[in-house]
């Protein structure tokens, strides 16, 4: 049986704000989702067939490589915002 001490640490989270007055429904909705899943675990699945096939990589050869250099001065000429050699990029990934 699911707690609602366990649904606020799952919205919590989730970072989903639930109120008092919600959280018997969620606890709830949480019970029922969990007893469709563990429903998972009556299907029989059969073992035999299940075998991957061997994974490999495929490499083509690397004919007329470009020049280290080639694009260098195009790109850095036009980047917008530079400090001294580096380029300046905006942040994508936050710690928030």
């Amino acid at each position: 049986m699911t707690t609602g001490e366990e649904v606020k640490k799952l919205a919590a989270l989730a970072r989903v704000k639930v109120s008092d007055e919600e959280l018997p429904k969620f606890t709830k909705e949480f019970e029922a989702i969990l007893a469709y899943v563990g429903q998972l675990e009556k299907i029989d699945v059969p073992k035999e067939g299940t075998e991957r096939p061997a994974l490999r990589n495929v490499f083509r050869e690397d004919t007329n490589p470009t020049e280290s250099g080639t694009w260098t001065k195009k790109l850095v000429a036009a980047f917008p915002y530079k400090e001294g050699d580096a380029l300046v990029v905006k942040q994508v990934i936050s710690h928030e």
